[in-house]
């Protein structure tokens, strides 16, 4: 190997095994700006590409620069993907990543990378959904997140408390518990099953609110069903015509509980339930065939790597 080889970061196994060990945390900056698996994949690869051309010794910090580099990466891409989704047919829903338990016992990461948390994220303009993510959910300093996003920190502050402002009249709090989440889902599988409207609706909040994401490739509503009553019919008139519930495994997807819902010709939809109080609250059925393949493979997330003391206990 010659000297010059050996003078960049991809010169030998020590940079790549910094890569590897920030990789949880880049692919979680990445996907909570662009609420994609795949764009924050093809982002964090991008990121790796760079951080194998760069010199080592223009890089001091190599998480630092890793994160500024994803962070970028990631606005660039998130500003394209808002002009694509202008023309979405239908509910634009995130593409769901399948999560390990422990995810959910980091409760800020957990509620971050929610669907209804993301879904509010996508009412943010670019800049605002960066500077929220990299401020309230990774505790970054204003002056590292500026120098991210190219500006300044005085804008980057006022920018800050819009977006928090913004997320906290939005978003709905809830206690996920495990043990009654699965309960309850086990319930909801047997009532859709035998299409029993009245076993339903006692399993559902007044305000339950169901979203379905077909992308225009995969019969789906187009609109959100809101009520229990509506939401209860809607099911059942699922289960009658495609049998919901015949070969359904239960896993977790953005620290949720969710239903991976087969047909003969494989997965067919994500099923991802908001449960409050041994309640439905939400569902959220991904069907666009492009967004399935997060749903396979377990994710490892990762606020940060090491405790940082300037980090807020909650997001918003």
């Amino acid at each position: 190997m010659s000297e010059d080889d050996r003078g960049t970061a991809g010169g030998g196994d020590g940079a790549a095994r910094e890569f590897a060990e920030c990789r949880p945390l880049l692919f979680t900056i990445a996907y909570e700006i662009l609420g994609s698996a795949v764009d924050a994949e093809d982002v964090v690869q991008d990121s790796y590409l760079r951080w194998h051309a760069v010199r080592r010794e223009q890089v001091e910090h190599p998480r630092a620069y890793l994160v500024r580099t994803v962070t970028r990466q990631a606005l660039n891409h998130l500003r394209a993907a808002r002009r694509r989704r202008e023309d979405y047919v239908g509910q634009w829903l995130p593409e769901p990543v399948r999560t390990a338990p422990d995810v959910g016992e980091d409760v800020a990461l957990a509620e971050s990378v929610s669907m209804a948390m993301l879904l509010v994220l996508e009412t943010l303009g670019p800049d605002e959904r960066v500077v929220f993510v990299m401020r309230e959910v990774f505790g970054y300093p204003h002056a590292e997140v500026a120098e991210a996003v190219g500006k300044s920190e005085a804008a980057v502050r006022q920018i800050a408390h819009r977006a928090r402002e913004h997320v906290r009249a939005r978003r709905r709090r809830f206690r996920p518990d495990p043990g009654t989440a699965r309960e309850v889902v086990d319930r909801f599988l047997r009532a859709a099953g035998t299409g029993d409207v009245e076993a339903l609706m006692s399993l559902m909040a007044p305000d339950v609110v169901h979203i379905s994401d077909g992308g225009g490739r995969a019969a789906a509503a187009l609109q959100p069903v809101s009520g229990r009553t509506q939401v209860a019919r809607f099911i059942a008139g699922i289960a009658r015509t495609t049998g919901l519930g015949a070969d359904a495994e239960w896993t977790s997807c953005n620290a949720m509980p969710a239903l991976l819902l087969r047909t003969p010709d494989g997965l067919d939809s994500v099923l991802v339930f908001e449960i409050d109080e041994g309640l439905i609250h939400g569902m959220y059925a991904v069907r666009n065939p492009e967004k399935l393949g997060g749903a396979l493979v377990s994710r490892p997330l990762a606020r940060t790597e090491e405790p940082r003391t300037d980090r807020p206990r909650t997001i918003g």
